[in-house]
């Protein structure tokens, strides 16, 4: 089998997709008579600055030759490539072999490729010494996300799905037109099989992109069959073609286990902690909160104004929450992504009342308790008061509108609690 990986062809400002670049590849492979077995969506480290837009590498499985695959792929390429874009700089490279069985160093650099950051010329390193063909265009940084997506299916043992409907090409720059009420009824009868198509809180239609390129709609789920469903249900202007992706969105593949204390900029995390300090809504409506780990680390977390109702639930957080954060770190705060409340703190010290009349006591004195006036009586401090609480327990996420694409939802499951899941 030959792998052919692809990235970088697109541009934040002038549209185009590499998932479009990657199609129109597998159905040259197709007219020139060789089959495409599978085709892979690889999201990569979101922290990555130069990445044109959601930092998705594209991979084919096929059975063309690889010199066959390489002239193919460069075809597209040179056709397609936003190359007067400064930050697009696309990469190609062509594995010939089984793609479970790459090299141990190709299967690290695609692991580490969600988590890490890597450099070009590592890349045509590894890319040389496992002899793969490789090619770049305007300094060929995709061959990071190239060499990525051929190492994926060795990398990542869970996989969803995404199927894409592209519209007419003359189309792109211009407004979609996509049928809202088909979207929210295809959506309902697919839930939870396929997941983040709407947000129904916001009312938005969240499978529908703003940005410029091909893409009319994309619909992700954990099963194949739920997902052409919903694309089949929803009515819009023609579509150019369509297809269906194996991906790493939603599966949390970003994350990676550490300390408060000892986290990194570009990274994303899963932390324990207990809240710090109270809340705090600042300007912008940007909610922050501070988790401590009791040995001295802190580090704030925030919940930006675009992720909605899920302030709601930071700020509903106290002191002494035990919690597990999810996101990534950028300026030394964590973006909340998701978290997990593990233990509620039900208490408050109080002033007491007085025994006798219920009055409010007042302070006897510095370090001397409280007392009542009329009553005489006399406490030595402040006293637990039982606090009801409007979070419970277990998992809670950003809504859909707000999800990050590698970001697991709440009703995918195989969270280590209960969820409230956002939809």
């Amino acid at each position: 089998m030959t792998v052919i990986g692809l990235d970088d062809t697109d541009s934040r400002e002038q549209g185009m997709c590499t998932t479009y670049a990657a199609t129109l590849v597998a159905d040259a492979i197709r007219k020139a008579g060789w089959r495409v077995e599978r085709r892979l969506l690889v999201r990569l480290n979101p922290a990555v600055k130069h990445k044109t837009r959601g930092n998705a590498a594209l991979a084919l499985h096929t059975n063309a030759p690889p010199e066959a695959a390489m002239d193919l792929a460069s075809s597209v390429v040179d056709r397609l490539a936003v190359s007067d874009d400064p930050r697009t700089s696309p990469g190609v490279v062509v594995a010939d072999g089984d793609p479970a069985t790459v090299p141990g160093s190709i299967r690290r650099f695609a692991r580490e490729g969600v988590r890490d950051f890597h450099t070009t010329d590592r890349a045509v390193e590894l890319a040389e010494s496992a002899g793969y063909r490789h090619r770049g265009w305007c300094g060929g940084r995709g061959r990071i996300g190239a060499l990525a997506a051929v190492g994926a299916w060795a990398a990542f043992d869970e996989w969803t799905y995404e199927h894409i409907s592209y519209r007419e090409f003359d189309r792109c720059g211009t407004p979609r037109n996509v049928d809202d009420d088909s979207v929210f009824a295809a959506a309902e009868a697919a839930y939870p099989d396929a997941w983040d198509t709407v947000d129904t809180e916001e009312d938005q239609a969240v499978c529908v992109p703003n940005a410029p390129g091909p893409i009319l709609y994309g619909i992700r789920g954990d099963d194949a069959d739920a997902v052409r469903r919903v694309a089949e249900g929803i009515e819009s202007e023609s579509t150019e073609r369509t297809a269906l992706f194996l991906t790493n969105q939603g599966t949390d593949a970003h994350l990676r286990t550490g300390a408060l204390d000892a986290v990194e900029d570009g990274r994303a995390y899963r932390l324990d902690g207990r809240v710090y300090d109270a809340p705090e809504t600042r300007t912008g409506g940007h909610v922050f909160v501070t988790l401590a780990d009791g040995r001295g680390g802190t580090l704030p977390c925030v919940a930006f104004e675009p992720t909605k109702r899920f302030r709601d639930r930071v700020r509903a957080l106290r002191s002494g929450d035990r919690l597990t954060v999810c996101g990534e770190v950028s300026g030394g705060t964590l973006k909340l992504e998701k978290f997990a409340v593990r233990e509620l703190n039900r208490v408050e010290a109080v002033v007491p009342d007085c025994p006798a009349c219920g009055r409010r006591m007042e302070s006897a004195g510095r370090n001397q308790g409280y007392r009542c006036r009329d009553c005489r009586t006399r406490k030595p401090g402040k006293v637990d008061r039982h606090v009801e609480r409007d979070l419970e327990v277990g998992w809670y996420e950003v809504p859909p509108c707000a999800r990050r694409h590698v970001a697991k939802p709440l009703v995918r499951g195989g969270f280590d609690g209960p969820i409230h899941p956002e939809r």
